[in-house]
């Protein structure tokens, strides 16, 4: 698993457990609610990969059960991954062939869903760029990694395409560009931050929720869990 290898770096025969497990744990998540779809980045696309390879190896190890007990040909559907957007990866705002990560030890490198309207325009402003204006097609954006991770975000933020932006934008310097991108990216955030202050507010109302949603994930999950248990002959 290339997620595995780079989080672990030199240092992988002493990664943790709960590092090496990740992709198994991710893979549970979606086939005990026999999920069909899931929407994920581009760097979750060879966990789905794994997800459909475990479910395939269930449904070939355990046909014949899972004919007995009423479940055709497979239990578990093969989940498609949901791979849409202009950034299916988000990339660090310092370096922009790596992806963004809040475990980066420079608090510049990323945007966090809490960050006030100031700290948004000083990481903005403080993005890595180079010398060059914004392109005005697609091809001028090719060796260029800050400059088409920008792009990327400011096109999901504001509901277009890279070209879109590019048509609009191009030929701009990068200082009046990222203007435009702290401008968008405030307007579209401030009302999350806004909201997460309130929840946080009031963690009465969030404790109901989960125990809520929890409720409703066992009604889904249990039954899956109770059928698994009889394809394989287990005692429940």
């Amino acid at each position: 698993m290339t997620q595995f290898k780079e989080k672990a770096g030199k240092d992988r025969e002493n990664a943790s457990i709960g590092l090496y497990n990740y992709p198994v744990l991710m893979a549970a998540d979606i086939l005990l609610y026999r999920a069909t779809h899931v929407p994920v980045g581009d760097d979750q696309k060879q966990h789905l990969e794994l997800t459909r390879d475990i479910a395939q190896k269930f449904n070939n190890d355990y046909a014949t059960q899972i004919a007995e007990n009423g479940h055709g040909d497979a239990f578990f559907p093969l989940p498609e991954p949901l791979i849409q957007g202009p950034a299916t990866r988000v990339m660090s705002l310092r370096d922009g062939t790596k992806k963004m990560s809040k475990s980066d030890p420079s608090e510049y490198s990323l945007i966090a869903l809490t960050d006030d309207s100031d700290t948004i325009a000083q990481k903005v402003r403080k993005a890595k760029t180079d010398a060059g204006a914004l392109p005005s097609e697609l091809g001028g954006l090719a060796g260029r990694p800050e400059a088409d991770n920008l792009v990327g975000i400011y096109a999901a933020l504001n509901d277009q395409t890279k070209a879109d932006v590019l048509r609009e934008l191009g030929g701009a310097q990068f200082s009046a560009f990222k203007t435009a991108l702290v401008d968008l990216a405030v307007a579209k955030l401030a009302p999350i931050r806004a909201e997460m202050i309130r929840l946080i507010a009031d963690p009465s109302h969030v404790d109901s929720v989960l125990a809520d949603g929890a409720r409703k994930a066992r009604e889904i999950a249990g039954p899956n869990m109770n059928a698994v248990k009889d394809i394989l002959g287990l005692v429940r």
